[in-house]
């Protein structure tokens, strides 16, 4: 007997608690991917262990505690302070520590000066702290890298922290040490999602970030961003429009002096991190827009706005859903706190509390208020329950400099494989004068030359067109490769535009031609759907960059509702996609929503995934 369309509170709460453990799972589901699609040299998977190694992980801890009679390492304190018989090599050591942490932390690091590693204090006065602050600066300059002071405690200056804590009597401080990027090729680069209801002041927020002029009230801030006539004309984004804003070595944020806007380009050339904003459609009418927004650019972070006039309302609880399914660390922005009366804005907040911490999204809201809780969050943001929530005016600029701060020093997230076989997945096409097509996306793994073979595909027959790179360019700058993890375009030879659609591949040209797929078995958790879900059912499919209507060909119970884990098996409708086992599935039709992992790809109807069930009438037993 199928429920009625109104979910009860017991099932809402089963399909919210199944959400947040089905995250966890398929993340782990695909970090293993990665490892899977690379075997070893033995031909076996690189993530089976061998039983003696399992059975010794305890002894593994005890090494790593270094409890041995190793000889002892020189403090922190003594190679900051060069209290020892060689200067010079001490500040060698430094340096090499300096680098490994950089390295660690993909070309910056924030080093607290005043702490041991352990996180006891050094006891330092002002002038040992000062001492040492010309020391760090000293070893960061042979690197070279550069220092900004973020925060001090009893040192005074215009970075000292307004928090008096009577525990902590010395003086120490939190110090950004950042590497200029020496070419484009290795400048870091996070990518952000931004998303939140209609009106929620997502465009203007990005409009003021990365020009740094405050806007009127009146839209004039958000008009830079918007990419066709319409939008300017309703004030409505209804594509994914892009934006970026750059951070040099010294934490500065590139912008001009003159107020003109710079181009993509000049921000690029002089930055060493660069934040890459994908601006999402907020109104209802381009949710698919804005899920293809949200899984083919493969964010680190997602932005969620919330008016503080309006509350989480209409989409952004659907684009909360998707953030949390994606499991990618949810940042809230609260805007328009000027013009919202404060018992509306404390009703905001309480909902927006209740909800972050509800069964579903388990997040812990932080509201950042100050400096030193902006700091403290965002080196502490890599953890996924944690949720930063800022409350800003883009008219007053209360508050801004927290999220420039916070966005200056966030840290990079996501581990990609550069030594796996090359996967690009393809989430926009272009024609470029002059120059032929262009294809736009993320590098999922490898790493790809201008001038390298490729192949692009599949098309509507599962063939790959083989073609060549002529150029890449990233931000608009040539570069001469793309590593994993990068976001790029390629000028492609002797292919049209016709021929390229976003959802493609582009890959590296090997010996075997790769396969596609048109069928495929994933373990999917409904998250909510009003009545059963049975074989024939179709709904919009989402993989990666791919969208496309699948149905439903086998599944391993009679029926599936709300909250259930299931096996499925999918049937691609228009043409075979090029799928590997550990990616990531989202599906949905009308309110239903549903989300899953591949777990292999193909399907033998000989060994169905329900063997007690008969056919179905009209249907083929194959």
């Amino acid at each position: 007997m199928p429920a009625g369309p109104k979910l009860s509170l017991e099932e809402r709460r089963k399909g919210e608690i199944a959400l947040s453990e089905f995250a966890e799972y398929a993340e782990k589901q695909q970090s293993n991917r990665s490892a899977q699609r690379d075997p070893g040299d033995s031909g076996q998977a690189t993530t089976s262990v061998p039983q003696d190694h399992e059975d010794h992980a305890e002894l593994e801890i005890l090494d790593q505690l270094s409890l041995s009679d190793t000889p002892k390492t020189v403090k922190l304190k003594d190679l900051l302070l060069g209290n020892n018989d060689n200067p010079e090599g001490a500040l060698h050591e430094l340096a090499g520590i300096l680098q490994s942490r950089i390295d660690e932390g993909h070309g910056e690091t924030v080093f607290d000066l005043g702490l041991e590693d352990g996180g006891e204090s050094m006891g330092f006065d002002l002038s040992n702290w000062n001492a040492a602050l010309r020391r760090l600066r000293d070893a960061a300059e042979t690197l070279p890298a550069h220092c900004r002071i973020l925060l001090t405690y009893n040192v005074g200056g215009p970075e000292e922290s307004r928090v008096n804590n009577d525990r902590v009597k010395s003086s120490w401080g939190k110090v950004l040490v950042r590497q200029p990027a020496e070419s484009v090729e290795e400048m870091a680069e996070i990518r952000i999602a931004v998303v939140g209801n209609v009106d929620a002041g997502k465009s203007t927020m990005l409009g003021v970030l990365v020009k740094g002029n405050l806007d009127d009230g009146r839209g004039k801030a958000r008009v830079n961003l918007f990419r066709h006539k319409h939008e300017i004309e309703s004030g409505r984004t209804s594509s994914v429009g892009l934006e970026i804003m750059g951070f040099d070595s010294h934490g500065e944020i590139i912008s001009s002096s003159q107020g003109r806007k710079l181009s993509w380009e000049e921000i690029g050339k002089r930055s060493a991190k660069v934040i890459s904003f994908s601006d999402l459609a907020g109104h209802e009418r381009y949710l698919r827009t804005t899920v293809f927004g949200m899984l083919s650019s493969s964010p680190n972070y997602c932005l969620l706005m919330v008016a503080a006039n309006n509350g989480l309302i209409g989409m952004s609880k659907e684009h909360l859903g998707i953030a949390l399914a994606l499991n990618v660390p949810v940042m809230v922005i609260v805007t328009k706190i000027d013009i919202c009366p404060p018992q509306i804005l404390q009703e905001t907040i309480s909902q927006l509390t209740k909800i972050l911490k509800s069964p579903g999204a388990r997040k812990i809201p932080i509201f950042v208020k100050d400096m030193e809780e902006t700091i403290n969050t965002a080196t502490q943001f890599v953890s996924q329950r944690i949720c930063p929530i800022f409350q800003v005016s883009n008219v007053t600029g209360e508050n801004l400099d927290l999220v420039r701060t916070f966005l200056n020093i966030l840290p990079h997230r996501g581990h990609y494989n550069v030594d796996a076989p090359f996967e690009f997945l393809i989430n926009d096409t272009f024609s470029v004068p002059h120059v032929g097509t262009v294809v736009s996306g993320v590098a999922k793994s490898g790493v790809i030359h201008a001038g390298d073979p490729v192949l692009v595909g599949p098309d509507s027959l599962g063939q790959f067109t083989t073609t060549t790179i002529k150029s890449i360019e990233r931000k608009r700058i040539q570069v001469n490769a793309c590593f994993a993890g990068q976001s790029g375009s390629f000028a492609l030879k002797r292919v049209r535009r016709k021929e390229v659609r976003k959802g493609m591949v582009v890959l590296k040209k090997l010996e075997q031609p790769p396969k596609v797929f048109r069928e495929f078995v994933a373990e999917v958790l409904i998250l909510s759907h009003a009545t059963t879900i049975k074989r024939k059912y179709q709904a919009m499919l989402h993989v990666g960059a791919v969208s496309q209507t699948c149905s439903v060909i086998d599944i391993d119970r009679p029926f599936i509702r709300t909250g259930d884990r299931a096996m499925v098996a999918f049937r691609f409708i228009q043409r075979p996609e090029f799928l590997a086992p550990g990616d990531r599935v989202l599906f949905r039709e009308g309110k239903t929503k549903g989300l899953g992992i591949v777990k292999s790809v193909g399907y033998d109807p000989n060994h169905p995934l329900n063997p007690k069930a008969v056919p179905q009438e009209g249907e083929n037993s194959h």
